[in-house]
């Protein structure tokens, strides 16, 4: 397990592995912007690891339960995620079966290495933590989380402490806090001030900006990796937008589609390090996965996006 798990952090840490997996002819598609055939990656704060700017998510997407044929079509929505250069997958207990799903996935496609694994500690007893952690490797099929989250803040305190002790015993690489559409900022803000967190995950997207004002900038500040979960709002940027023309300059931000445009929009703010979106179709996870390659907009172009879409 530990020769593994050497191998795996070295191509991951290298930003490697997603060149490794993908294919030329993937690379080549029209699914990928040809103007930069490498991935977008990013450092993770403290390190000199990096991983790729887009992730996975698994909320709701993947809590298929035991459907074979659910099971083998999320299979093949990971594969495309790994052959277009994705690493990181995050997950939660609180997913319903979507981390037995994954687990299958991943022995499906023998595919443990190839992952940079983040879920959730979610459990109100702030002595189980460790057990938790035990409950969702046996689920993923796997020996050691690269990230693990205090899920919503529930008993983070105590859940914390455990996870501290846990990196310092090298059973999991980082540890971190997690918060959602955009509830208890305060709370996490006093957190990121006084604790050594290596990731916070937070909502963030072309209209919910509400991190711009204090926790980017604090993530910034204090070093801490940054991962974006709702970069779509749980889909209902597309609900409300796919039907509207992109603008006609999108591809001076590098966007051939919504999917593309709403992810560039977000990975391009500086203090963020991933987007997990999450789909249950192999289509959409390479319109995501497009958003990996080509250029981004910059801050007046990024405003410019924000503008655009307000104003639909």
């Amino acid at each position: 397990m530990a020769s593994r798990f050497s191998r795996r952090r070295f191509l991951v840490g290298s930003g490697l592995l997603g060149l490794t997996l993908a294919s030329p002819r993937l690379l080549a598609s029209d699914t990928t912007n040809l103007s930069s055939p490498s991935p977008i990656i990013r450092q993770i704060p403290g390190t000199s690891e990096t991983i790729p700017a887009i992730g996975m998510g698994t909320w709701i997407t993947f809590n298929v339960g035991g459907d074979q044929q659910l099971i083998a079509q999320r299979t093949e929505v990971l594969k495309t995620f790994f052959e277009l250069g994705g690493t990181m997958v995050d997950s939660s207990p609180m997913y319903g079966s979507s981390p037995d799903v994954l687990g299958k996935a991943l022995d499906a496609l023998d595919a443990h290495d190839r992952v940079f694994s983040a879920t959730k500690i979610w459990t109100g007893d702030e002595s189980e933590t460790r057990e938790e952690a035990a409950r969702s490797e046996r689920r993923w099929g796997g020996d050691r989380f690269d990230l693990l989250q205090v899920h919503n803040l529930l008993g983070w305190q105590g859940h914390l402490e455990t996870l501290k002790q846990m990196k310092a015993e090298g059973e999991v690489r980082y540890i971190g806090i997690t918060t959602s559409h955009g509830r208890r900022h305060r709370e996490f803000e006093q957190i990121m001030e006084r604790e050594p967190l290596d990731f916070v995950q937070l909502t963030y997207n072309v209209l919910d900006r509400e991190a711009e004002e204090r926790l980017l900038p604090l993530a910034a500040e204090r070093g801490i990796g940054v991962i974006v979960n709702r970069p779509f709002q749980g889909g209902s940027l597309f609900r409300r937008f796919q039907s509207e023309p992109l603008p006609d300059w999108a591809e001076e931000v590098g966007a051939r589609n919504w999917a593309e445009f709403f992810l560039k929009f977000t990975i391009a703010h500086p203090a963020v390090t991933c987007a997990i979106p999450a789909t249950s179709q192999v289509e959409h996870m390479r319109e995501n996965m497009g958003a990996l390659y080509g250029i981004l907009p910059d801050s007046r172009q990024r405003q410019r996006m924000a503008d655009y879409v307000r104003s639909l």
